[in-house]
């Protein structure tokens, strides 16, 4: 019995036993699982989390507004259900998804009202918790890999601490918004530690139920983080393929583990196939971009190389935050550079795939960093790049250098003396102090924005974020010497970047400056007749017409005009229309206009629409019976219950 237990456990490339290779060692297993692993950790994490102080003081930016600042539901004062509930489910864009990280922002509401600092704090123990967590599961991973316990122990935790204090990083943890990201990655990584424990226990003959449970137990707080965590079974899949080779002391379980492996691929290629693809690769999937799925799918072949090169050589200049001025991949050499990074990522997977037996734990650590980009690197309607999505792709690629590090040390035959010791001391120092600059960057808004015009000259986005800066820091005061910066730098970006949401600034600040002329209008609104209609350029719609509802003397002719131009560009929601409708009625010189907006919230509302019903009652009330009975014919039943 016990003779069949070792053939079942025998799947290594070298031909090594790993449970009997465990077995060798149980003191050192003893002391590995003592206190002075997790001391150590936690020494090195509350070093790492030092590094990122200097950006506790940067604000809110970017999404962060929509989501929190701007998000009422989070805006909880007192504990009780129904404010917690609101708020966990207030994540508009994913239709209540992502209810764990929300709720989170609500505490920290409770406890700190919209004081950043509060929620940065937040995501500093997040991203503690996190390299814990990492350095545990390393040093899992790296024993069942035939390490000596010390060995595994010692590179767990170097490992960990350069993937904690990587400038990339930055963005991760100081970006309020991706606590989102840093969350989810926090249980996918506690998963995958009781993923490698319940499979060892398997392979010993032990009971594993404690272990899966947890697996699921983290897989559902994962998913209620991001939906980045379905790609848990990519993960597991490629641990399989390197690690585990679907074996298990009972041979029942391992031919579980392997058909069930089979039957999930195939499932996940055919709703790939018969889902994913109809959905999005048509002309019509990416409504409000200026590129295609096809362009988008070539275009991420230079973006996971630029996420190579920034995971490699993490220099902090070629780390920008905005990439909407990324060129797109209009073709194979258009750029150029687009077949030369493909070329280059399939010469890299094809890498992996040759030393899957040979080197393992390389190839395990190339195909994270793939499994981590399923999602985003896709032909889904997603921005083309960010940095938080290699929080566990960056794993990979630490685990795969670990590897060539000792392929490297055993074929020059070096041995890990003071030199060595120095050299990554000074490694991690040079990488300590990019960090340091980078989250120094992002202390002070000012500063930041600044360093963003620098790093992305041709980032509409970071234009829009300096003159906001400056227009914030001159209270909308015409007088104060910040606004003419405002405004400059918005003239300045606008004519660098043809952003319409630059142009829109141009044309409030001048507006409240008493300077607008027709020509900045006009520039204005030839262009909002050709941009993409994104979200970001539909908002510009809202945003002048906010402002007339304030009393700021918005053209009433040019706003008209505007509205004419969203609304045969894109379509609306019915409140959107009604918004329209009740401004021109209400506030402009041609209330007739406004007929034709409301007919067309009645048409796309839903039956019984209580708004619909209320702008009626509204009507007759101001003695419009005739605009009533009109738009009851749009929809006989509109209005009504």
């Amino acid at each position: 019995m016990k003779e069949k237990r070792r053939e079942a456990l025998f799947f290594f490339a070298n031909g090594h036993d790993v449970c009997q290779d465990l077995t060798d060692f149980p003191g050192y297993l003893m002391a590995l699982s003592s206190n002075r692993f997790l001391i150590l950790a936690a020494v090195l994490t509350a070093l790492a989390v030092c590094l990122f102080l200097p950006g506790m003081g940067g604000g809110f930016i970017f999404d962060d507004k929509p989501n929190i600042v701007t998000n009422a539901n989070l805006h909880v004062t007192h504990l009780d259900s129904e404010s917690l509930f609101y708020a966990a489910y207030s994540f508009e864009p994913g239709r209540g998804s992502r209810a764990l990280p929300m709720l989170t922002f609500a505490l920290d509401h409770l406890r700190g009202g919209l004081d950043a600092r509060v929620f940065k704090s937040t995501n500093l123990l997040i991203h503690a918790l996190t390299t814990l967590a990492l350095a545990f599961f390393l040093r899992q991973l790296l024993i069942l890999n035939q390490w000596a316990p010390r060995r595994a122990a010692i590179a767990a935790l170097v490992l960990a601490f350069l993937w904690a204090i990587h400038p990339l990083q930055v963005s991760s943890v100081l970006y309020i918004v991706q606590r989102m990201q840093t969350l989810c990655t926090l249980f996918m990584v506690l998963a995958l530690w009781a993923y490698l424990l319940m499979r060892q226990a398997q392979c010993e003959g032990n009971r594993s139920r404690l272990y899966a449970v947890l697996l699921g137990l983290f897989w559902a707080l994962g998913m209620a983080s991001k939906e980045d965590a379905a790609l848990l079974p990519v993960y597991t899949l490629v641990i399989e393929l390197t690690v585990f080779r679907f074996a298990a002391a009972r041979p029942v379980l391992a031919a579980v583990w392997r058909w069930g492996y089979l039957f999930l691929a195939i499932v996940g290629v055919l709703v790939y196939v018969f889902v994913a693809i109809p959905q999005y690769w048509h002309s019509g999937a990416y409504a409000g971009r200026d590129f295609s799925s096809y362009e988008r799918l070539l275009t991420q072949g230079r973006v996971l190389s630029m996420y190579l090169q920034q995971i490699l050589l993490p220099l902090p200049d070629s780390m920008p935050f905005y990439y909407d001025d990324l060129v797109v991949s209009r073709g194979w050499f258009q750029p150029l550079s687009t077949v030369l990074a493909w070329l280059a990522l399939l010469g890299l997977a094809m890498w992996a795939v040759v030393w899957l037996h040979k080197r393992p734990l390389f190839s395990l650590g190339i195909l994270i960093f793939f499994a981590g980009h399923v999602l985003t690197s896709n032909i889904f309607n997603l921005e083309l790049a960010f940095e938080h999505r290699n929080q566990i792709p960056m794993m990979g690629v630490l685990i795969s250098l670990a590897d060539l590090t000792v392929l490297a040390f055993q074929y020059l035959r070096l041995r890990c003396g003071p030199l060595t010791v120095a050299l990554l001391g000074a490694v991690l120092c040079i990488l300590g102090a990019a960090t340091v600059m980078r989250a120094y960057s992002w202390g002070d808004p000012l500063r930041f924005a600044e360093k963003s015009v620098e790093l992305a000259p041709d980032s509409g986005r970071s234009w829009l974020m300096l003159g906001s800066v400056y227009a914030d820091r001159s209270g909308l005061d015409p007088r104060s010497p910040w606004f003419p910066l405002a405004i400059s730098t918005s003239v300045s970006g606008a004519r660098r970047t043809q952003s319409a949401p630059l142009m829109v600034n141009v044309v409030t600040f001048k507006t409240i400056a008493g300077q607008v002329v027709e020509a900045d209008w006009d520039r204005l609104l030839l262009r909002m007749r050709v941009v993409p209609m994104s979200a970001e350029n539909v908002n510009i719609l809202w945003v002048l017409l906010g402002n007339a509802e304030k009393g700021i003397p918005v053209d009433e002719r040019k706003l008209l005009e505007l509205m004419e131009i969203v609304s045969s560009r894109t379509s609306l929601a019915p409140g959107e229309y009604l918004r329209i409708g009740a401004y021109i009625h209400n506030d402009s010189m041609q209330p007739s206009k406004a007929l034709s907006y409301l007919k067309t919230a009645v048409k796309v509302s839903e039956p019984g629409d209580p708004d619909i019903a209320r702008m009626m009652e509204q009507l007759s009330a101001a003695g419009r019976g005739d605009w009533v009975e009109e738009l009851r014919m749009v929809k006989p039943d509109g209005g009504r219950g």
